[in-house]
């Protein structure tokens, strides 16, 4: 017999703010953080919709190129919805709520793991525009396919055993990225 139940989350990437992102991740909740209006076609009960959006600021000097990035990563509150009515069940809600937290993290980690790469590179003068476009393009898409495999590997939460394996996957890599234990 298949679940009741099933996830999905959805990820934009954009590059355009200035604000810092956090020490650690956001801690979502579903009165809180979902207000966008549940698609009645969905067999899923949330949408999680997350964006990265990053800038730069550039200084030359004696013909040394200095890069310093700044990224956040915020919930859409608007477009991220959670259908209440079909989680009467405490537990169930929870485990709903744990699920789309991973996704919450999976895109911590990324935007931790976006500013190590692109601050750890060297970039010309003529072209670390597209340079770094292109860098983070390609740390968009693997993040995407780690979101991808996280609801494909846990069927959208509902593997309880698949789940706990990518919570200590998650654990870890938020352990590596932060330098503290989780």
């Amino acid at each position: 017999m298949k679940p009741l139940v099933f996830f999905i989350s959805l990820f934009i990437w954009s590059h355009i703010a200035f604000a810092q992102f956090p020490s650690s991740p956001i801690i979502i909740n579903f009165e809180r953080d979902f207000k966008g209006k549940p698609d009645k076609n969905s067999p899923f009960v949330a949408l999680t919709v997350l964006t990265w959006e990053y800038s730069y600021q550039t200084e030359i000097r004696r013909d040394h190129l200095t890069i310093t990035f700044q990224h956040e990563y915020k919930i859409e509150k608007g477009l991220s919805w959670v259908k209440l009515e079909r989680l009467k069940d405490p537990a169930l809600k929870a485990r709903v709520l744990h699920h789309e937290q991973g996704h919450v993290n999976i895109s911590f980690i990324m935007v931790k793991e976006a500013d190590r790469v692109l601050s750890s590179r060297t970039y010309s003068k003529k072209d670390y525009r597209s340079e770094i476009g292109m860098l983070a393009s390609s740390i968009s898409e693997f993040f995407d396919t780690m979101q991808k495999n996280y609801d494909d590997e846990t069927e959208h939460g509902s593997n309880y055993k698949m789940q706990q394996r990518w919570d200590k996957i998650i654990q870890e890599k938020m352990e590596e990225v932060t330098g503290e234990k989780v």
